[in-house]
């Protein structure tokens, strides 16, 4: 294997997103390169999933996971291997976390000097929060052996190959929520007939913003964000339903306990000051929970990493509101989970950055993960992110750094 090989590979992968739960091509990508390199090869799990395993004898079982899916983002980088489809980019980086567990296979099928079992795991759908729970209804936990771990990194506009990993909580939980409000429709001429689902929505979305600021104690950490309202099609007709999408971002379940059941009482108590003709729906369709790693086993992979990247390239930038539900999967699994960030961007706008707070806000100011303008630059992020996973395999399978 060589380095441009696997370049090749992450700018045809950058060029052929796909959607979640759509990720024929790459999962077809990441089934024949596992078969190429000798592991066990299961396809289909959860749709598009794919899991790979190599049996070397007795041994500790280590899980390596990356997700695969694209984002509905239209690319705007200009690069030579830029998306070819409409609508549709790499905008989160899953194409590079694709390339590292690709190459990290490879090096780990090639080295003779480990024991135990490697698990690649190739997840869809990790942007609709699903992906990792439709691996694990269709049986992954069962169908390859039980982790002693489980690793994972996510690449980020940090300089090239700088690790960020924070033992404990790590990225918050995040539901996305559908509110439906009920009235009843009319004539614009004519409100008083009407029961306005318009105005119920404005009370709510207001109402919505002292759950933060009145409920939440200072001392613990929620976001609640009203992403859309939708209702309506014409300027003199009052509508039958309006619809707020929000998501909510928390660390505590307790909080996001309180938090969700704030946002229903909230929406049913303005929904009968207006007398609306019946309750509106709450209804949550994504949810991923807290992303905890593991103190301990978080501070054995820091070893691992500082080996490949330095000591002062490995940096603890606490507990950050993205989420993921790769916990699911060491949930499932009943594992410690390990899981670190993995700097993309190219290291000289970060030239006189030293400390964490420095080098967060230079990450502040160029495009990140989502935009239509986030790439990672693949060298030396490929290189990079492949030593660091595969440095953190080689820990927990007790082969030691990589000779």
């Amino acid at each position: 294997m060589t380095s441009k090989t696997l370049r090749d590979a992450y700018e045809d992968l950058h060029r052929h997103p796909e959607l979640s739960f759509q990720e024929h091509r790459t999962s077809g990508v990441a089934a024949s390169w596992l078969r190429d390199h000798a592991y066990e090869v299961i396809e289909g799990l959860g749709g598009t999933g794919v899991a790979g395993v190599l049996r070397r004898g007795d041994g500790p079982v280590v899980w390596l996971r990356a997700d695969m899916d694209g984002l509905p983002v239209t690319e705007e980088t200009g690069l030579p291997y830029a998306s070819g489809v409409d609508g549709v980019s790499h905008a989160c980086g899953h194409d590079m976390h694709v390339t590292w567990l690709m190459g990290a296979t490879a090096e780990l099928a090639a080295a003779e000097d480990w024991q135990g079992t490697v698990v690649a795991i190739f997840q869809p759908a990790e942007e609709l929060a699903r992906g990792a729970q439709a691996m694990v209804e269709d049986g992954l936990a069962t169908r390859v052996p039980k982790p002693e771990i489980v690793l994972g990194q996510h690449v980020a506009p940090l300089p090239a190959g700088a690790i960020g990993l924070t033992p404990g909580p790590m990225w918050a939980a995040s539901d996305s929520l559908r509110v439906t409000i009920h009235g009843r429709g009319g004539h614009g001429s004519r409100p008083e007939t009407t029961v306005d689902p318009i105005v119920i929505a404005a009370a709510t979305v207001l109402r919505l913003q002292t759950i933060v600021a009145r409920e939440v104690s200072t001392a613990e950490t929620a976001v609640v964000t009203v992403g859309a309202v939708q209702a309506g099609a014409k300027h003199n007709i009052i509508p039958d339903t309006a619809t707020l999408l929000l998501n909510v971002r928390t660390y505590d379940p307790k909080v996001r306990s309180r938090v969700l059941a704030s946002i229903e009482r909230i929406a049913r108590a303005e929904a009968a000051a207006a007398g609306a003709p019946r309750e509106p729906e709450v209804v949550i369709e994504e949810s991923a929970p807290t992303l905890t790693n593991d103190v301990p086993a978080a501070e054995r992979t820091r070893r691992a990493l500082e080996s490949v990247a330095g000591p002062d390239r490995v940096v603890n930038p606490g507990p950050l509101p993205s989420s993921e539900d790769v916990q699911v999967l060491a949930t499932a699994a009943g594992a410690p989970i390990t899981y670190w960030l993995l700097g993309g961007a190219d290291p000289a706008l970060f030239a006189g950055a030293t400390s964490i707070e420095e080098l967060i806000e230079v990450a502040g100011r160029i495009p990140s993960n989502h935009s239509p303008l986030y790439h990672p630059v693949p060298e030396p992020t490929i290189t990079a992110g492949v030593a660091a996973l595969v440095a953190a395999a080689r820990e927990w399978l007790g082969a030691g750094p990589t000779r």
